[in-house]
């Protein structure tokens, strides 16, 4: 793991958009952004996307907003800073909807065009272009690089205001990092396992499926480690990443859903034998004692390139929607 870390980890500062537009050649690039009730910040991150890495620099060929089922203004300022907005519901619109992150993920490259695509969050407050570009460096410079993971500090602002270092990514660090360590020791290295950003060559994420909650990401390390190996797969540091906070019983719903996929992904790979399948209801319990069931099953979309037909509109190249 130290030996792979050495050569597939880089900082975003390695790589300038510039020099990446000269190596990008024909190939296309779509930045997909998942996005519910953000309203407070995705205007923002369009537009950060498209003055730095579409105008000043074309490095960018379309910026996708995935409108996940919003209630606000969400699909209104992304279009008006300059993204293409589609509603998850509309795409492959003959397939049942799901629900949660990964459905929203999975639409979106499904709607996207570009050779490259990359996620990221819509909720950031501290978004930088270089997220993007940082992002790319690998994938366009290193032809045998098919996946690229963000890595970044993640602390935890409370209710004061105040970003307290290291203590963000409870989830990761409390589940997440124990399972790969565990079953997939071969992924310990990645710093931000559960990162809303990375980016992958369409042809490879086309190859796996995406679990549609929040187990989506663990998912995706796992499947992609297994289908393109971990010397295809690098991260790059993209500093320190502030975004909203979900609270502790979320943060064990989301910690059900990803202990969901993780036994899902052993199972697949003959790991492990089941006399009966796990249970998928969560109690809860709030501060006045008050019980809460929660159903934290994970179902999962096929991969894309099973599913016909695999986007909703001819590929384009050169253009920003």
């Amino acid at each position: 793991m130290r030996d792979w870390s050495r050569s597939h980890t880089s900082s975003a500062a390695d790589w300038p958009p510039e020099a990446l537009l000269r190596a990008k050649g024909a190939a296309t690039v779509s930045v997909v952004l998942p996005a519910r009730d953000e309203e407070q910040t995705v205007g923002g991150i369009v537009s950060a996307i498209r003055r730095d890495l579409v105008e000043a620099v074309p490095l960018v060929d379309e910026i996708l907003v995935v409108d996940s089922r919003s209630t606000d203004a969400t699909a209104a300022l992304a279009s008006a800073a300059g993204a293409r907005v589609v509603r998850q519901d509309d795409v492959l619109p003959g397939l049942p909807p799901l629900s949660g992150k990964g459905e929203a993920l999975w639409k979106g490259l499904a709607a996207s065009t570009g050779d490259i695509v990359v996620f990221a969050d819509s909720d950031l407050r501290n978004f930088g272009s270089h997220f993007i570009s940082g992002l790319l460096g690998p994938l366009l410079t290193r032809p045998e690089i098919a996946f690229v993971k963000g890595a970044y500090e993640r602390p935890l602002t409370g209710s004061d205001g105040v970003a307290r270092r290291g203590a963000g990514g409870r989830v990761t660090e409390l589940v997440a990092r124990p399972m790969l360590n565990l079953y997939w020791p071969e992924l310990a290295g990645f710093v931000q396992p559960l990162g809303g950003e990375y980016a992958a060559r369409r042809e490879v994420l086309e190859q796996v499926p995406f679990v549609t909650e929040y187990g989506v990401e663990f998912g995706l390390l796992v499947d992609l480690l297994e289908r393109v190996g971990l010397d295809a797969m690098a991260q790059v540091d993209l500093g320190c990443r502030e975004h909203s906070h979900q609270s502790t019983a979320a943060l064990g719903r989301m910690a059900g859903q990803i202990m969901l996929t993780a036994w899902s992904r052993l199972e697949r790979q003959g790991r492990i034998v089941a006399s009966e399948a796990p249970a998928t209801n969560l109690l809860q319990f709030g501060l006045d004692g008050e019980a809460t069931l929660s159903d934290v099953s994970v179902a999962e979309r096929p991969p894309l390139a099973t599913v016909a037909p695999v986007t909703n509109a001819p590929r384009v190249s050169k253009t920003a929607s």
